[in-house]
């Protein structure tokens, strides 16, 4: 924080806290209050960040009266839904967390097909509405991540390959702007600012509700897993780069590095949101190779919400997470060799390295459609480091800075915004590629000052010599 943005906090100004508390119809939670430490925590347990205040906001209007207060008192801003950003870049350090995880209003007209949602419904609970009506859109993958951080990032899902991403299915936006304005963003209203948000992040403004086109999906895929003991890994993933891009779109195939017991395995997450014949004739040859194998193999009819939040159990709240995240097109042999050997040093039997798959309706939109550039990778890829003590945040860390530079050479050179951490403007620019320079005269438009800067940050002309420091 610069030294010139004292927060009211640390004036003392307990006038403004008061008129806080008073222009809220929701909360606000300042330090000493009984909830304050519960409220500042976010997903993950390796970010410690003590805000000066958190506004839970009722609705539209408390997001605008936060905003304004803030401005006024000269306070750093973030903005939290789900608080599942690995790099916590939803609450600062002493200034204000405009927080909407109280916004949950919700509707489904199964009849267009289209949800609207409050910025502060998880995964699970946008799911839960669709699917009462046998409806889904792209959703990411751990129920109780946030639609918002999700959504404005692209947002990866299993129905991605089918669907296209999260943002691909964003019909409208309701946006507060930097300087109080609320407006409709849309294809017909503000489309420059609707192009923006599907991809450009939480640079333009603070979105409080979305709305989305569902598509008829049912309420039961199939799904399940193979697991490939480690002498047989390295066969299985040059099957896995090989039957995967040449995959139909309602085929979703994530794939990860895992240890067990002391034992580490290669496992394939198997998802097909078409009809069974169809996704038993599409799944055949890769289940054909795993019997070849005499590998673990479960493969059902299942509902698709327990699909939804099956990996939740893996990445609860409050441990400790780190990533470092790249695509790739493909993986070679060299890229396997180098990939078996770097995760052979994971410092935990909890550490992963995901390859979480892409392609299909991603990449048939083109590029310049919406702000999220990376649309020709097949495979995202990161090592995830899990754990609970501090002495050992170094060690975890390392590995995955080691296993990121191992792989690099075999990357794109891109990645993906929403697993970007804190890692420079170099790395932000990789993540919209060719629509970057477009994206600076955006936040150039609608946020000069760039009062939303704790995101993946895109600076605004003019603005490059300030930033806000958020670690």
């Amino acid at each position: 924080m610069q030294p010139d943005d004292m927060t009211f906090a640390a004036k003392g100004n307990l006038r403004d806290e008061a008129r806080l508390r008073r222009t809220l119809r929701g909360e606000a939670v300042l330090p000493g209050d009984p909830g304050y430490q519960r409220a500042r925590q976010v997903w993950n347990g390796l970010v410690d960040k003590r805000p000066a205040a958190i506004a839970y906001c009722a609705g539209t209007d408390d997001v605008v009266a936060a905003l304004s207060f803030a401005r006024e008192n000269a306070l750093t801003i973030s903005v939290r839904s789900g608080g599942h950003n690995v790099a916590g870049n939803s609450v600062c350090e002493g200034g204000l967390v405009i927080d909407l995880s109280r916004m949950k209003n919700r509707s489904v007209d199964d009849k267009r097909c289209v949800a609207w949602a409050e910025a502060g419904l998880t995964l699970a609970e946008f799911d839960g509405a669709t699917q009462v009506r046998g409806l889904a859109t792209t959703m990411g993958v751990n129920g109780d991540t946030g639609i918002a951080g999700l959504t404005l990032g692209g947002g990866f899902g299993k129905l991605g390959r089918r669907f296209g991403l999260a943002c691909d299915n964003l019909l409208s936006a309701e946006v507060v702007t930097a300087d109080g304005r609320v407006l409709r963003a849309s294809a017909d209203e503000n489309p420059d600012l609707f192009w923006g948000l599907r991809g450009g992040g939480g640079n333009f403004g603070i979105v409080t509700g979305f709305e989305y086109g569902l598509h008829p999906i049912g309420t039961e895929v199939v799904a399940g897993g193979l697991v490939f003991p480690e002498a047989k890994a390295r066969d299985a993933l040059r099957f896995y780069d090989e039957f995967a891009r040449t995959a139909p779109d309602e085929l979703s195939l994530d794939a990860a590095l895992v240890t067990s017991a002391g034992e580490w395995t290669f496992s394939i997450s198997i998802f097909h949101s078409g009809p069974p014949a169809e996704a038993a004739k599409a799944v055949a040859p890769l289940l054909e190779y795993a019997r070849r194998q005499t590998v673990n193999e479960r493969l059902a009819r299942t509902s698709y919400l327990t699909v939804q939040s099956a990996g939740d159990a893996v990445f609860p709240r409050g441990r400790r997470y780190a990533w470092k995240a790249q695509f790739m097109r493909e993986l070679t042999d060299d890229a396997i060799d180098v990939l078996l050997d770097v995760y052979r040093k994971a410092p935990s039997d909890n550490a992963l390295f995901v390859l979480q798959q892409v392609g299909g309706a991603i990449a048939r939109v083109p590029v310049s459609e919406t702000a999220y550039a990376c649309r020709n990778a097949e495979f995202d890829c990161f090592p995830i480091a899990i754990w609970d003590d501090p002495a050992r945040d170094e060690k975890n860390i390392g590995w995955v800075r080691e296993v990121w530079a191992a792989i690099r050479p075999f990357s794109t050179g891109a990645v993906y915004v929403n697993n970007l951490g804190d890692e420079g403007q170099e790395r932000v620019k990789a993540a919209y590629g060719p629509n970057y320079q477009r994206l600076v005269e955006l936040k150039t438009k609608y946020d000069p000052m760039n009062i939303f800067c704790l995101n993946q940050n895109i600076k605004p002309m003019g603005c490059g010599q300030v930033e806000r420091s958020h670690r």
